[in-house]
């Protein structure tokens, strides 16, 4: 499968009060084409708004991938794939770099009573990580896809990857998109 004409990568760089949003429209071969930030809460419930409100800033119907990175940017503000993926009528899937026995004893830990139960309805909802790379891979990554199957999802991500590099393009300029946005706005 060819890499989409134009992906949304999403990553999060977190302050202390705030997480910032960076969403970068990459077109395939790698070249940045539209920037757009929003924030969320640290350890609160809003990354999914955040994501929303970089799409409705950036206004692309080009735009025919949305990847992100991971599910639980600031501090388990857990990513609803589903909701995403409805809401911006886009195949939508989350790209994370190791392995896991999965969140629910971080989350237990971390949480509990209503802002534990919402969080866990969350994860739950999401659909099971499929390796990018195949299982014997000493850089493993992998995918959960929503809208779109996930061998398809993982054949995007490696179309979009560079030579060399671990991180596909709209997720590798995004990442450095929003540090640089947080220490814009918070001086560091």
């Amino acid at each position: 499968m060819n890499p989409p004409s134009r992906a949304l990568g999403l990553a999060f760089s977190d302050a202390r009060d705030a997480s910032h949003a960076a969403g970068v429209v990459v077109r395939a071969d790698g070249s940045p084409d539209g920037f757009a930030f929003a924030r969320c809460t640290v350890g609160g419930t809003d990354a999914t708004d955040a994501v929303i409100d970089c799409w409705r800033a950036l206004d692309r119907e080009d735009v025919r991938h949305v990847v992100c990175a991971g599910v639980a940017p600031a501090w388990f503000n857990i990513l609803d794939l589903d909701r995403l993926s409805e809401s911006l009528d886009r195949p939508v899937y989350a790209v994370s770099y190791e392995a896991s026995p999965g969140l629910e004893p971080a989350l237990r830990d971390a949480f509990d009573g209503e802002a534990l139960a919402d969080r866990l309805a969350t994860y739950r909802s999401l659909p099971p990580r499929v390796p990018v790379d195949g299982t014997d891979s000493d850089r493993p990554r992998f995918v959960r896809a929503v809208g779109i199957e996930p061998e398809r999802a993982a054949a995007a991500i490696r179309g979009l990857t560079r030579d060399g590099s671990r991180r596909c393009e709209p997720l590798r300029v995004a990442a450095l998109a929003a540090s640089a946005h947080r220490e814009a706005v918070t001086g560091g």
